[in-house]
């Protein structure tokens, strides 16, 4: 057992320097600078790129953990792409194209029916890769301002682990483990991304995570607690998928950069970008605290994933129409 609470312990230092020589490293080179990386409170824009080390320190801890080789090819698949679309112009068909194979590569070594049977298998699997594909994305698309990422990261990892842990569950175990490891290295890099930080995430990291994420909530699915499963990321899934509905709604493009994320609109209305990600883990907190009683109380499943969703759209209403504070500069 101490072996495996070592690995959490080595991925959030490996993290945590591996950030800070990342910084060191980045800060003598010259990058283009995309507008659309600009974020709120800044004269000018942090260092992005950083969720290499993220990525490094996670790979090296679950490889230790024996996991499965599929997905560490997987993650190695997803960076490279990544790290080759700030060299040069990927179009996203071919981005979207890319994330499958990498999502396909899992599938074929961890066989997960998420529906149980209540579809065709070939249609059950085709439904999974969706929505995996999407949490890649809606996870990269929510990486908008500092914290918010890697606070997810520590949120879904805390929360998989205590499931796994409270439900009577055999600890540590292969799923609980790699939690530990993910929420850790989220610890690690939120020690440089807390606002103002020293340096971003970057689609090298925030799409990788985004998978490892998805693949995590897919074994807690696969593991008997498919409603925990669900609240987990409510926040990051409600936001993302509501604003998505909307563009499409009023016919703006779908990828483009924008600012109309939720907690954009706070952000906007004057809050700084620290206090909508502390409001962000408070919703989190009590995410985890719903998920893990859905799991200690089975007959209330469903009513947990109602309380759970409605909370979220309670805050989702609070930054839509937060008062504008004077004494904080919007954006």
């Amino acid at each position: 057992m101490t072996f495996y609470l070592i690995l959490p312990l080595t991925a959030f230092l490996i993290t945590l320097l591996g950030t800070r020589l990342t910084i060191l490293a980045f800060r003598q080179r010259v990058v283009p600078i995309d507008p659309a990386s600009i974020r709120p409170d800044y004269k000018k824009p942090p260092l992005t790129g950083g969720g290499i080390a993220v990525v490094m320190a996670i790979i090296i801890c679950l490889l230790v953990a024996d996991i499965d080789y599929g997905i560490i090819l997987a993650l190695f698949l997803l960076a490279a792409m990544s790290l080759l679309g700030e060299l040069i112009d990927i179009p996203l068909p071919v981005r979207l194209l890319v994330q499958l194979l990498a999502v396909l590569i899992a599938m074929s070594v961890v066989h997960i029916q998420v529906f149980g049977g209540f579809f065709p298998l070939w249609l059950d699997e085709a439904i999974t890769a969706f929505l995996w594909v999407w949490f890649i994305n809606l996870f990269k698309l929510m990486d908008g301002i500092d914290g918010i990422s890697p606070m997810e990261m520590v949120c879904i990892g805390m929360g998989i682990c205590l499931i796994t842990v409270l439900s009577g569950g055999v600890f540590p175990d292969p799923l609980s483990t790699y939690a530990l490891i993910v929420a850790t290295a989220g610890c690690g890099f939120l020690w440089w991304n807390w606002h103002p930080a020293k340096i971003l995430m970057g689609e090298v990291g925030s799409v990788p995570i985004g998978f490892l994420l998805g693949y995590l909530l897919l074994m807690t699915v696969a593991a008997g607690y498919p409603y925990a499963a669900a609240i987990l990321p409510a926040y990051y899934l409600s936001d993302a998928t509501i604003t998505m509905i909307s563009r499409v709604y009023h016919r703006k493009k779908l990828f483009a950069p924008h600012k109309d994320y939720y907690y954009m609109r706070a952000l906007r209305s004057g809050r700084k970008q620290d206090a909508v990600v502390r409001y962000i883990f408070g919703i989190n907190f009590l995410l985890i605290f719903q998920a893990v009683y859905s799991v200690i109380d089975p007959a209330l499943s469903i009513f947990y994933v109602g309380m759970a969703y409605t909370t979220v759209f309670m805050l989702l209403g609070f930054f839509a129409h937060t008062a504008h504070d004077p004494h904080n500069e919007p954006f």
